[in-house]
């Protein structure tokens, strides 16, 4: 890509809007990880995992924008301004996302305040969290006997209650829900007003791909005490359906016989 110059002459940088999928430095593409690693300046969530940022290059600044419920580290129009101030200060910033950038990641925003400087933008995208969550705890999303739909839905945002999510899950249809932990009861009570049963398979997928990843599973009328009861932290994701349904375990170890 051809550098861009502003009207007094300077080099402006390019930003680079990284997916860094969910977690497993296995899992990024070939590009994120050029750029990770050839790059000096990285300004990164906070959902970002330690092994993936210990690819930077010797002496690459490392600038955490971590965000959690209640409390940000930066406003989104104060990293948006970060991004434009250092690309037009001649550096090129690899910022990097988990998931995909586009995929609840706010991604469009930093574009959008990239394009109006006049910053050149572009996007690597990223395994997102619900494709590395459900490989990694064998739930396939699609099912030819269960599920040909699915949908993709944020837990925490403006007006969860305001919503309508009527139709989002049922027979036929998997519901993946993004940053729900912290409201779980309100989102297993939305649902089932909605007419979901209450004996609906649920399954939550914490720290996916990652050492520690865990894969809990119940009813949906039992969630709130199913996050409550594990202490389930962020980074989950929940998956509604049947496909979320525990697997048959004889099935499972025929299976494992025949790879034997």
């Amino acid at each position: 890509m051809q550098d861009s110059v502003s009207p007094s002459g300077f080099r402006i940088g390019t930003v680079q809007l990284v997916g860094a999928g969910p977690g497993d430095p296995d899992l990024l593409t070939l590009r994120a990880a050029r750029l990770i690693m050839s790059t000096g300046l990285i300004v990164h969530d906070g959902l970002v995992s330690p092994e993936i940022l210990s690819m930077a290059r010797p002496g690459a600044r490392l600038v955490s924008v971590a965000k959690a419920r209640s409390r940000h580290t930066m406003a989104q129009d104060a990293i948006n301004a970060l991004l434009v101030r250092e690309a037009l200060a001649g550096n090129d910033v690899v910022r990097l996302k988990g998931g995909d950038p586009f995929i609840f990641g706010r991604g469009g925003e930093e574009a959008e305040a990239c394009r109006a400087a006049g910053v050149p933008v572009q996007v690597v995208p990223g395994i997102t969290s619900a494709l590395g969550a459900s490989a990694a705890a064998q739930i396939p999303l699609t099912h030819r006997d269960s599920a040909s739909i699915v949908s993709f839905v944020a837990g925490q945002c403006k007006g969860l209650a305001e919503q309508n999510w009527a139709g989002l899950a049922g027979r036929g249809r998997t519901l993946v829900i993004f940053m729900g932990v912290a409201n779980a009861t309100d989102i297993a009570e939305k649902l089932m007003a909605d007419g979901l049963a209450p004996e609906t398979p649920v399954a939550v997928i914490e720290n996916a791909t990652r050492t520690e990843m865990r894969v809990l599973r119940g009813p949906l009328a039992g969630l709130p005490d199913l996050v409550q009861e594990q202490r389930v932290r962020s980074p989950a994701l929940i998956v509604i359906g049947e496909v979320a349904a525990a697997p048959d375990e004889t099935l499972c170890d025929i299976a494992l016989e025949a790879t034997q």
